[in-house]
């Protein structure tokens, strides 16, 4: 069950009218790393947590829910700073809110071209937010991540924010508007915020790596290989210790010489780490019955019921 508090979540204010930073904005209303993909994700995920995970689904539900109120600070921005657009504008009188920031037909006839390429923006919408990107391409469920396992899902979307915290930081470059950047960093320190919510979250299911329940092949996991000519650049990602196996990398400086000797890989031997398949197929079956259990445990016999009234 949802309410709606009419005030919104920040003072979201404009110093005056913007069309083409509106058009900008309309990235994080209904683009692939907007608010509107954040709620439908966080929301769709925490279906999956209600039994199992129930501190996550508590959780996941409010801030999809905060990410709605999100939506609605966007909208309500791009709303006033399109203040005076409309379907009469080019007759509206040279006072209007438009009119006081141009200077003759001309200027009016280029900024109304450059703030509508996107001609839904304009002539279907009337004025108002619509649910696509900047570029007008309509906001789609396939921008939802959602795969059922927290370990995933908590990775995603700490990739989500990360994305949203970046296009509000490139926003802010394109306007000078102090109420505007007020609301942009509220915004984006809210993608801060929920990071490390997510990123919280994750390091309370464990083990949660490699994400999901079936560990890696020995043999496979700690090789790096050298595929591609020049200089050769080395770092902790292809020398020492890698970081949550704990396994030591091995650089294959000549690849397809390995391929070759090892019959397409199929007799490659593991080496730099003390897993080995019995060890890990040990960890597969542990694994899968420690949470396949709990969300049997989780999920009554039966008739299923989602909330408890009497205790609300």
């Amino acid at each position: 069950m949802f309410y709606h508090a009419k005030e919104l979540q920040f003072n979201a204010r404009v110093s005056q009218p913007d069309p083409r930073f509106a058009r900008l904005l309309l990235e994080q209303f209904g683009g692939a790393n907007g608010e509107l993909k954040a709620a439908m994700q966080y929301f769709t995920q925490a279906f999956t947590c209600k039994q199992p995970f129930p501190d996550k689904y508590d959780m996941l539900m409010d801030i999809a829910t905060e990410e709605f109120s999100h939506l609605e600070i966007v909208g309500a921005t791009i709303q006033m700073l399109l203040t005076g657009i409309n379907g009469e504008l080019k007759d509206a009188s040279e006072q209007d809110d438009i009119s006081t920031l141009l200077d003759g037909k001309a200027s009016k006839e280029s900024y109304i071209h450059e703030a509508m390429i996107n001609p839904h923006f304009f002539a279907v919408s009337g004025g108002g937010p619509t649910v696509t990107d900047s570029n007008g391409y309509p906001w789609s469920g396939q921008y939802v991540d959602a795969n059922g396992d927290p370990t995933v899902d908590m990775r995603s979307n700490m990739a989500a924010e990360s994305r949203a915290k970046i296009v509000y930081e490139y926003l802010m470059k394109y306007t000078d508007d102090p109420y505007v950047k007020d609301t942009l960093r509220f915004l984006m320190t809210r993608e801060v915020a929920h990071y490390q919510m997510f990123e919280a979250a994750l390091a309370t299911i464990q083990p949660n790596f490699p994400p999901g329940i079936l560990q890696s092949d020995p043999r496979h996991s700690n090789t790096y290989y050298n595929l591609s000519k020049g200089q050769e650049a080395r770092g902790p990602w292809n020398e020492g210790t890698s970081s949550q196996l704990g396994e030591g990398w091995q650089y294959i400086a000549d690849p397809l010489s390995l391929v070759k000797e090892t019959d397409g890989l199929t007799t490659l031997e593991a080496k730099g780490t003390d897993r080995t398949m019995n060890t890990v197929a040990d960890a597969d079956e542990m694994l899968a019955a420690e949470r396949s259990g709990e969300i049997k445990a989780a999920t009554p016999p039966g008739a299923n019921q989602w909330s408890e009234y009497d205790k609300l």
